[in-house]
């Protein structure tokens, strides 16, 4: 069986600039770092389908989780956050 791999869409600054980050989960660091969280959602979007069993969960600014997406089999049939 796979293991699901999770990617987490969140804000993070660096010299006081606000970007994305795409970073796999318990990763230390990020796959991506991109100026617009709509880049850094393609990008999380595309490495959690490619991984066949994959997972989105976005962030926004305040932190707090706004969605989550999920590619290739459900196991589970529940309306998500």
């Amino acid at each position: 069986m796979s293991v699901r791999k999770i990617y987490y869409v969140s804000p993070t600054t660096k010299n006081g600039k606000l970007d994305w980050q795409v970073k796999l989960e318990n990763a230390k660091r990020a796959n991506e770092i991109c100026e617009d969280k709509d880049d850094a959602l393609k990008i999380a979007t595309q490495l959690a389908k490619n991984a066949g069993l994959g997972q989105v969960k976005i962030q926004g600014k305040d932190g707090k989780f706004q969605r989550e997406f999920t590619y290739g089999q459900d196991p589970e049939k529940y309306k998500g956050w």
